[in-house]
């Protein structure tokens, strides 16, 4: 599997317990496709399954983009399969969050035009990339991840590895409770955008955590800004 780094956590869980090898890369389509081709020349791995948090996927190698036409025929597929079971999609969906976790994601974009706009996205990505916070909304940071430095830095022990990406203006922070955020500049628009997750017990405990991360999220952005 190969999902892009701003994707949901519950992917994670869903690959571990199929004991398949999942591969983060960078936001865009085109970093799966790249991972198909290195596949198809190395001869390593089988590609089954990519997506991206902007819902995007790909079942196959047959294309090197996300694809819509595939997408709707597998939930088709799916809505057959548990109907045989007296399920409903919305059944099926629960039943998951019952066996991995009730996960939420979440995006905030804030815009700031302008060149004091673009000054200002750049001296908050320089910030958060000079300091590292230790805590997020009650949240411990485990480890902090600098692409644009091709660093990973784990927050205990202090050891420095790399990324393995290309380089990239992003900052991710991976949170105890399996919980994330991830920090980049919109490539298309004079915005910078906060991604973020979290797992609850209940789909009421996720809806509730992930309320309190964005609105600690959005506090220590008004502070910088």
């Amino acid at each position: 599997m190969v999902k892009s780094i701003v994707t949901t956590n519950l992917v994670d869980a869903v690959a571990k317990s199929y004991g398949c090898e999942l591969i983060e890369v960078l936001t865009g389509f085109k970093y799966i496709g790249q991972q198909i081709l290195k596949e198809e020349a190395t001869g390593y791995g089988t590609y089954l399954f990519g997506l991206e948090e902007s819902y995007g996927c790909l079942i196959g190698t047959y294309a090197r983009d996300k694809d819509a036409i595939s997408a709707t025929a597998a939930l088709c597929e799916a809505a057959a399969y548990y109907k045989t079971k007296g399920m409903s999609l919305w059944d099926a969906m629960i039943a998951m969050y019952e066996k991995y976790g009730y996960y939420k994601d979440a995006v905030n974009s804030i815009g700031l035009k302008g060149i004091e706009g673009q000054a200002k996205i750049r001296a908050i990505m320089e910030a958060m990339r000079s300091n590292t916070p230790t805590v997020f909304g009650g949240y411990k940071v485990l480890s902090a991840r600098d692409y644009k430095s091709d660093t990973v830095k784990n927050m205990e022990t202090g050891a420095v590895n790399p990324t393995g990406l290309p380089s990239s203006d992003v900052l991710y922070y991976e949170l105890e409770e399996d919980a994330w955020l991830c920090v980049r500049p919109s490539g298309t628009e004079p915005k910078i955008k906060f991604y973020y997750g979290i797992k609850g017990s209940s789909m009421a405990d996720a809806e509730e955590k992930s309320a309190k991360l964005g609105k600690a999220l959005m506090a220590m952005v008004d502070q910088m800004i």
